[in-house]
């Protein structure tokens, strides 16, 4: 039964990052802790090396058709390193029932953004300086505290205020996603240990296939009604994760 789990868990997760270019570990960590009873650390540990999986192999295709900000992407990565690693230093410190308030609380916020609509008839713009360090900063902070790589960010970002095509922006935030929760994955070697890895193993490996197919076929598909059925998603996992956090 953990195996056939573990299985639907990957084609969730695979399908998500392929098809939206975000979202992977907002679908594992509380899979990982309501379907298989990992602690919110073990969630956030494993769930970094299963995103970090998918969005590699999602990545590659973009990076053939030159879908991929390189430059921006590294930028992304390299200022929020100090959160990144503050982020996975704290986490043993605070609560559970804080953790996943405040990782519902990024569901939500995750929701609204893929809502947005974009703009048209605009050209591509250059990030500014204070821009790109706040967002460095904040999707570092969001990888080290809850194992998210935070494409959900940077997608709208991207699309909504430097007028980046979409196609484009899910590329970048592939790219971001990937070199974040692997270093995010590296922050948390204090927690390898406490992990069982059979199971996250697993749903990488089918993560990752399925990831490869959904990014092929991404651009035949409606980015709207991707980010909408995406949206609804996050907002009952979030729903979910507060009631059974504070009612239960």
């Amino acid at each position: 039964m953990e195996i056939l789990l573990a299985i639907i868990c990957g084609v969730a997760i695979g399908s998500i990052l392929g098809f939206v270019g975000a979202g992977g570990s907002m679908v594992a960590v509380p899979m990982l802790i309501y379907v298989f009873g990992m602690t919110p650390v073990q969630a956030t540990t494993a769930s970094l090396i299963i995103v970090f999986s998918g969005a590699l192999s999602g990545v590659i295709s973009k990076f053939k058709s030159k879908d991929v900000l390189v430059k921006e992407s590294l930028s992304i990565w390299a200022i929020g390193l100090a959160t990144n690693f503050g982020g996975a230093y704290v986490l043993p410190k605070i609560s559970e029932s804080i953790i996943l308030t405040g990782f519902s609380l990024v569901l939500i916020s995750a929701g609204i953004s893929m809502l947005l609509k974009p703009p048209t008839g605009s050209s591509e713009r250059k990030m500014p300086l204070p821009a790109l360090i706040g967002l460095s900063l904040l999707v570092g902070a969001l990888t080290g505290l809850f194992g998210i790589g935070g494409g959900f960010i940077a997608i709208p970002i991207l699309v909504l205020f430097y007028n980046v095509s979409p196609a484009k922006a899910a590329g970048t935030s592939l790219f971001i996603i990937t070199i974040n929760t692997l270093t995010g994955f590296f922050a948390h070697y204090r927690h390898w240990e406490e992990v069982s890895w059979e199971i996250p193993i697993l749903i990488a490996v089918v993560a990752v296939l399925i990831s490869t197919l959904a990014a092929k076929r991404s651009t035949s598909m409606s980015p709207q009604s991707l980010k909408r059925a995406f949206a609804y998603t996050v907002f009952a996992i979030a729903a979910f994760t507060l009631i059974e956090t504070w009612l239960f």
